[in-house]
């Protein structure tokens, strides 16, 4: 097995020498609170204050030093400050820091790079389009394909997380995303993800699926007017880290070209690396009319973009899309040199041998350990499902929160994602050093162990959906739900 490349890592961690949080952390949270909106989150989930991070690991300011499975959620697949990723920037600091559209070094040098490493059709024939978020990337995605269609429609899935602003967040499925957005005005058809562990359309095949898009585009009652596209994560974020059938996305393909849609994919989460393949879709050979790209792409540096067809047919108009802030020199800088490390060095190799290790290993604690149901993945993308009855398979969010509080005590930092938060998920950076990721891993066991001698939540406080009837026969298999007066907080936004 590939050794992994150095990143720099504090490789004494896990080191606590005060439970979290320490004094000097509670004062910056605390000034945190007074100075910032209450919408923030991730301070709630991880209430440490960061003095310095490095590789996989990060110090918080009282000389607590935690391995980091979390990544910022992925876009730290190289890690924190890799010190190729840090020459890069500090060269490029020398020269320009922002330059509108106005070609530099850095933007062509990007482009040529990208284009070239682009995958299936869009290799060496594409134009990329640059945005200011992952959000935006996919809005700009959805409008793109709707101008060079001239419909307007686009089919999204269950569980689909594709931002939270604008018009992007009625691409996004959580119904809290809704509340808190004023633009409603995406024509959105929702379909279910085919989830293997959760089928909701038949025997959640893809066969299934592909059998419902077909009777909503043929029945003239379906209420679907006309589409322009099919926006689609290859596995699930947010939504749990569900991977679909290994025929889903050639189906997905094929079912657009027979009706003339373009497909867009959302690699965001999913690319650069992540699954062990530069894109997801490389793992099933699928070419994407249009890729969204985001997070690791900048190395912790803002920067997002699309990448279509060349030959799509109908030309953007100048200012199609507007942004101070797009493509900023820095950010480029850092990704032209991410490309270049997943291109040059063997990563990809490590993550895709180590990955399908890291599967069985988490599979091996799962038997021990009934609390979860579920584990699924691939390279270093892998997500383990917490489960209060496994027969019934009832979603257990308060078990999985309560194994992300006793991580972080022992010094490990993992997040939730799912519907009811009820999914731990594997994100650590691609480049972890086989020391931290044996550590982790026993740790984790040991979290399981600790909280299996604590009494399960009752079950009227478990999260469940607020539903006005009987549970819908299209889910065999889980329990009716708990009914509450309000909704659950939306996958991974949970407050302690």
């Amino acid at each position: 097995m590939t050794d992994a490349p150095p990143s720099g890592s504090f490789l004494d961690a896990p080191r606590i020498r005060v439970a979290p949080p320490g004094p000097n952390s509670r004062r910056l949270l605390d000034a945190q609170k007074r100075l910032e909106t209450e919408a923030v989150v991730y301070s709630r989930h991880f209430p440490i204050a960061i003095a310095e991070a490095r590789g996989s690991t990060i110090e918080d300011v009282d000389g607590n030093r935690y391995i980091d499975w979390v990544a910022g959620v992925s876009v730290l697949n190289l890690g924190h400050r890799h010190p190729r990723l840090e020459a890069a920037l500090a060269a490029q600091s020398r020269k320009v820091w922002h330059a509108l559209e106005v070609p530099t070094e850095a933007r062509i040098e990007f482009l040529e790079t990208l284009r070239g490493m682009l995958p299936g059709r869009l290799r060496d024939h594409a134009r990329v389009l640059f945005t200011v978020t992952g959000g935006d990337a996919v809005e700009t995605a959805v409008n793109v394909a709707e101008f060079v269609t001239r419909r307007h429609g686009v089919i999204a899935f269950s569980g689909a997380y594709h931002g939270v602003h604008g018009g992007a967040a009625n691409l996004t499925s959580g119904r809290r995303y809704h509340e808190t957005t004023a633009f409603h005005g995406a024509q959105v058809v929702r379909v279910p993800f085919p989830n293997p562990y959760r089928p909701v359309l038949g025997d959640g095949s893809t066969a299934a699926t592909i059998r419902y898009l077909e009777s909503l585009l043929a029945d003239p009652y379906s209420g679907v007017d006309e589409v322009a596209a099919v926006l689609v994560e290859p596995i699930l974020g947010e939504g749990g880290y569900v991977v679909p059938p290994d025929d889903f996305l050639p189906a997905l393909r094929e079912f657009c070209d027979r009706h003339g849609l373009l497909l867009i994919v959302d690699e965001i989460q999913t690319g650069l690396g992540r699954t062990g393949r530069l894109w997801c879709v490389e793992h099933t050979g699928v070419s994407p009319d249009i890729l969204c790209i985001a997070k690791t792409i900048g190395g912790g540096i803002p920067l997002s973009m699309i990448a279509y067809r060349d030959d799509l047919g109908r030309e953007l108009p100048a200012g199609f899309h507007l942004g101070t802030y797009r493509a900023n020199p820095l950010a480029l800088a850092v990704g032209t040199e991410v490309l270049r490390m997943l291109r040059d060095e063997p990563i990809l190799d490590r993550v895709r041998q180590r990955g399908a290790t890291l599967l069985r290993e988490f599979r091996d604690i799962a038997e021990r350990h009934s609390a979860i149901g579920d584990v699924r993945g691939k390279g270093f993308m892998i997500g383990l499902e917490f489960v209060s009855d496994p027969v019934h398979r009832t979603p257990w969010g308060d078990r999985a929160r309560e194994m992300r509080r006793q991580l972080l005590h022992t010094g490990v930092l993992m997040h939730t994602c799912g519907p009811y938060d009820q999914v731990l998920r594997f994100m650590a950076p691609l480049v972890i050093e086989e020391p931290l990721l044996a550590r982790g891993l026993g740790l984790f066991e040991q979290a399981l162990t600790v909280l299996e001698g604590q009494p399960a939540a009752p079950a009227a406080v478990r999260h469940a959906p607020a539903h006005p009837g009987p549970e819908p026969a299209a889910f065999p298999g889980i329990a009716p739900p708990v009914h509450t007066p309000h909704p659950p907080p939306p996958p991974g936004r949970h407050l302690p």
